[in-house]
């Protein structure tokens, strides 16, 4: 019986060490799965609060696409104007006369420039630009109000002003003078630009007149005095003189559409 006892504790004492061992491996094992979990965590809070990690792959090269893309699109779209607008100023050339048609779609009316490369065309005239207005009465009376001279208020408005607005300075003045281009002396619209600049000078009339006294018209007219520029220096006497070559031209009655 001694012998069987001193066994089974020898057994006993045997397998303590690699029962040690066993839980040894195992709290390993358990440890390396709390630090995976706890990194799991950890990830999932991080690409909740959008600090970077757990964010979506596709998501980030998609937006990076799109930011290349618009990047890409601004860039040409800048190189194609400043082209079109070089060729619009630019001396008569090949490819502004083989490109004349898509050039002018771009150019007008809101980036008409006013000069020419190498070779500017200053104004050797002064304009006098008025307007007056119709209004049908209920009794079928037409009343006809005073000439207002639309000129002398952009001058006004440039008068002593640092900083002058490019509506005062140009609007009114390049709008009458890409009408006589395209109309010359008989006010008859023969294309479809010619037509978009009758509306465009007559709209910007029809604002200046409503914007005045804010009275009702139906019809508006302009009439445009023009007055060649004495040169500098010169006496009294030429200043009348050229006065009293002034040209004076009466446009028809438009009527006001109901989008002017």
């Amino acid at each position: 019986m001694n012998g069987v006892r001193r066994s089974t504790t020898s057994c006993a004492a045997a397998r303590t060490p690699e029962t040690d061992d066993e839980k040894n491996r195992a709290g390993h094992v358990l440890d390396g799965a709390a630090t995976e979990q706890e990194r799991s965590r950890e990830g999932a809070r991080e690409g909740s609060d959008g600090s970077g990690r757990g964010r979506d792959p596709v998501r980030g090269p998609l937006r990076r696409r799109a930011l290349h893309a618009a990047v890409a699109l601004c860039l040409a779209a800048s190189l194609a104007h400043v082209g079109l607008v070089f060729l619009h100023v630019a001396p008569p050339n090949v490819l502004s006369q083989r490109f004349n048609s898509q050039v002018d779609a771009w150019i007008y009316p809101l980036f008409e420039q006013n000069w020419r490369l190498f070779a500017p065309d200053p104004d050797s005239v002064n304009r006098q630009i008025s307007a007056r207005t119709a209004h049908t009465a209920p009794d079928g009376s037409v009343q006809v109000g005073d000439w207002v001279d639309l000129t002398a208020v952009d001058a006004s408005a440039i008068k002593h002003n640092a900083f002058p607005s490019h509506t005062s300075q140009n609007m009114l003045r390049r709008s009458w003078t890409s009408y006589v281009e395209l109309h010359g002396g008989d006010d008859l619209s023969r294309s479809d630009r010619a037509v978009m600049m009758q509306q465009y000078l007559r709209n910007i009339a029809v604002d200046r007149m409503a914007e005045r006294d804010g009275k009702p018209f139906e019809n508006i007219q302009l009439r445009v005095v023009t007055l060649p520029v004495a040169p500098q220096g010169s006496a009294d006497g030429d200043r009348r003189t050229a006065a009293k070559n002034a040209e004076t031209r009466l446009l028809p009655w438009w009527k006001v559409a109901s989008d002017a």
